[in-house]
């Protein structure tokens, strides 16, 4: 009867507690930034002066936002389906795509108070 040596299984393990808790921090700073945007396209909306920029700037921040949430819980996930499974953390182009937004609804903020 083979028996199997703990380094020979497969499947989900329980991880070391402070990659767990690292992954968890990781999401929750996605959250945070999350809610800032969604906050800033709020206080876009209603602290300034009704125009299409603005409304545009406004829903671009929320936009981005919401896509900022749903990417950090994508990354969760799987980094947390490698870490308990003792794969390679993946790698994203996560970081890239927020840091092109963020530039990109700067150059956002400058046309819309040039506009206003």
């Amino acid at each position: 009867m083979p028996s199997a040596e703990p380094s020979e299984r497969r499947g989900p393990v329980e991880p070391d507690i402070r990659f767990t808790l690292a992954n968890e921090r990781t999401f929750l700073a996605w959250l945070r930034t999350a809610i800032g945007l969604v906050a800033a396209g709020v206080a876009v909306f209603h602290l300034l002066d009704e125009s299409t920029a603005t409304q545009l700037l406004a829903l671009v921040l929320l936009g981005a936002g919401a896509l900022a949430g749903m990417a950090g819980f994508a990354h969760f996930r799987k980094a947390d389906v490698a870490i308990r499974s003792g794969e390679p953390l993946p790698t994203d182009n996560v970081v890239v795509m927020v840091m092109t937004g963020a530039v990109l609804l700067a150059v956002a903020a400058g046309v819309a108070s040039v506009l206003v």
